[in-house]
């Protein structure tokens, strides 16, 4: 076996003191709570519970994986053997935005960078990436900010939609709703109509409904946030 594979298989470094692992593992907090923080103020809101989600496996992914870096060291055999039991944990989550792919990166990267003790990479590159992400974060538009609704009207047979259900869509949600979906209600003789529009001010809400429920033909309303 040649002699620089011998000496990178058999290598013996001296194990890291608790007051270095502390701060490494501290660094690596630091950094992973720095780039959920970056990435929560630069990208568009989004539901809740994805939002937390992602900004927790940016933590917790900063500190493993400067457990990981640590672990290894320069040892190679060790390196191999990690790789092969890492292996088997894949992601269930498709990361479906690649800018939240590029921060899981970063993570990684800081991860790393606390683990060797290279602190000063992650905290050079911090306020790059912050500037980055803030300068280039994704602007929403005017119709993606708005809320859509839906619209569920329950119709007698007999009188289907007229031109006053449009006419008052437009009024408060200032466009025509676009109908989704018609099922039967009441054994036949009604049906259940469902309209996705754009969600009006809180305060013209019940006006709106008011309105829909005064149109002949229409025997109930049911409008939620979609």
């Amino acid at each position: 076996m040649p002699e620089w594979l011998t000496e990178a298989v058999h290598h013996s470094e001296h194990a890291i003191d608790v007051p270095t692992l502390a701060i490494r593992l501290a660094l690596a907090l630091a950094f992973g709570s720095a780039a959920a923080a970056i990435h929560h103020f630069t990208s568009p809101r989004s539901k809740p519970g994805e939002e937390q989600t992602l900004a927790t496996l940016l933590v917790l992914l900063s500190v493993l994986i400067a457990v990981v870096t640590m672990v290894i060291g320069s040892n190679i055999a060790r390196a191999f053997s990690l790789v092969g039991a890492l292996g088997i944990i894949r992601f269930r989550t498709v990361v479906e935005d690649t800018r939240d792919t590029a921060f899981v990166i970063y993570a990684v990267a800081c991860g790393m960078g606390a683990g060797t003790g290279y602190a000063m990479g992650p905290l050079v590159a911090t306020p790059i990436v912050l500037l980055v992400a803030w300068v280039l974060r994704p602007r929403r538009t005017l119709e993606e900010s708005t809320s859509l609704g839906i619209l569920v009207l329950r119709i007698s047979a007999g009188h289907p939609p007229d031109e006053r259900l449009q006419e008052v869509l437009r009024q408060f949600c200032g466009e025509d709703g676009r109908p989704i979906g018609v099922t039967t209600a009441r054994g036949g003789s009604a049906f259940d109509a469902t309209y996705s529009v754009k969600m009006p001010p809180p305060h013209l809400v019940y006006g709106m409904v008011s309105e829909l429920s005064r149109i002949e033909g229409v025997q109930g309303v049911e409008f939620k946030e979609d």
